[in-house]
């Protein structure tokens, strides 16, 4: 009789041990130990490979698919693409529950007319996704539906479809015949998409997984999956606001700081063509703690709102809250406004948000988020005609940052009547603009000149 040999793996992010363990010494995580069975593979001492399949070629042989791409109709899915859908590519979605992701890949299929789609759903039956189909008020007569868990039925309706998009919803819950263990374990989440990738690659399929993600906000499943597949897209956003963020953060055909906007509405997600007047509210000259930044993600510049408020600390310790801001960061620029500015904050308590609950990280907006908290500090209001584009050193001087003129060109655009940007930024033309470009060194000039 043969001995089964099982083996103990962790949900989180994939190690084994020979024996269950209640925390992972990988992770960290506490209960995460699953058994699962090993197929021990028979070895031969001598390998005998038929050479058929793919032969290798040379590179002027190999035919190009950069006019190939599937263009969705939604324009903001397109441009964190890099332009669209690479046929046999594979995309992750992932993103927290109810955020919006099924709705998204569903009007997404329905929009494709021109395509045919097989979009498969392991989570909804047939009579929830038709209501959800309602809700959109979209109809696509190329778009097959499939309520399927297994991945041998899945391949086997694909190869017989041979659809030229296959959206599957979610691969958690996909599982394969060949592993024992449960669905949406390690061992179940590998397999599986390493099946459906061999098949797309084969049969040249755009395939779209959508995954779940952990408590951390990281995707669920091992770590490998990211790597196996081309592009991972998170669809973030707070349930509270009604926008909704989508990131790349793995692209193999397009950029990874492109960044979509939508707007969560009854109806579906609707594309947000021009987010700064949708993220700035409209605030007069008498309310102190906001200033506007100009930033860019990807090719895309923006204005955003940052609202700051500096109070007395109730107790011994200063808070230092920080929604959409890098709190580091935050930390690092009270330093220096105390060290280079002579500000006092440290009995204060601050807090910073970013307007819209969107997340930035680009180093341009130190300049508006240091005054925000001195106009909320001094209670002083900043011209709400006036924005900033600056990275803050620790020696408190404001160094160059990238696309000056894109960012000038949105805020004229705007309406917004100056800009306060580096000194180290030359080489554009100002004659001819509209709004007045004021250059500082450093955050002391600045200082003088919107609280004089």
């Amino acid at each position: 009789m043969v001995k089964v040999k099982s083996i103990f793996t962790c949900q989180n992010c994939g190690a084994q041990s020979p024996k269950w363990l209640g925390k992972c010494a990988t992770c960290g995580e506490w209960n995460t130990f699953v058994e699962e069975v090993v197929n021990k593979k028979q070895s031969t001492s001598k390998l005998s490979v038929q050479i058929s399949g793919n032969q290798p070629i040379t590179l002027e042989n190999i035919k190009s698919i950069k006019n190939q791409r599937i263009s969705i109709g939604i324009n903001e899915f397109n441009r964190v693409l890099g332009g669209g859908i690479v046929p046999g590519s594979l995309i992750l979605l992932g993103g927290d529950p109810g955020i919006g992701k099924s709705t998204l890949a569903l009007q997404l299929a329905l929009g494709l007319t021109e395509r045919k789609i097989l979009y498969t759903s392991g989570e909804e039956s047939l009579q929830q996704i038709k209501l959800r189909a309602e809700r959109l008020n979209v109809k696509n007569d190329n778009c097959l539906f499939l309520c399927e868990t297994s991945l041998e039925h899945l391949i086997a309706h694909t190869e017989q479809v041979a659809p030229d998009l296959l959206i599957i919803d979610s691969i958690q819950t996909i599982s394969t015949e060949t592993i024992e263990s449960s669905p949406g374990s390690v061992s179940q989440v590998r397999e599986c998409t390493s099946a459906i990738l061999k098949f797309a690659k084969k049969n040249d399929v755009a395939v779209i997984l959508i995954g779940h993600i952990t408590k951390e906000g990281n995707l669920a499943g091992p770590k490998v999956l990211e790597h196996m597949v081309d592009t991972v897209l998170q669809f973030e956003g707070d349930t509270n606001y009604m926008y909704r963020i989508l990131r790349s953060n793995k692209n193999r055909f397009g950029s990874t700081n492109e960044l979509g906007i939508f707007e969560m509405r009854s109806d579906g997600l609707r594309e947000i063509t021009n987010p700064s007047e949708q993220l700035i509210s409209k605030v007069s000259d008498d309310v102190s703690g906001t200033a506007i930044a100009a930033t860019i993600e990807g090719v895309r510049p923006f204005l955003i709102e940052i609202q700051a408020l500096v109070s007395s600390a109730a107790y011994g310790t200063p808070q230092r809250s920080s929604t959409g801001f890098d709190l580091r960061r935050l930390n690092m620029l009270l330093a220096v406004l105390e060290k280079r500015a002579g500000f006092k904050l440290i009995q204060k308590d601050v807090f910073l948000n970013i307007a819209g609950g969107i997340k930035i990280s680009d180093p341009a907006t130190d300049l508006a988020v240091i005054c925000s908290i001195l106009s909320s500090n001094l209670d002083i209001a900043i011209n709400h005609k006036n924005c900033f584009a600056g990275e803050v050193g620790l020696t408190g001087e404001i160094r160059a940052v990238s696309r000056i003129e894109q960012r000038i060109a949105e805020a004229e655009k705007l309406g917004f009547s100056k800009i306060f940007v580096p000194n180290l930024n030359k080489g554009f033309d100002t004659s001819k603009l509209k709004i007045e470009v004021v250059k500082a060194s450093r955050v002391e000039e600045v200082f003088r000149k919107i609280f004089r």
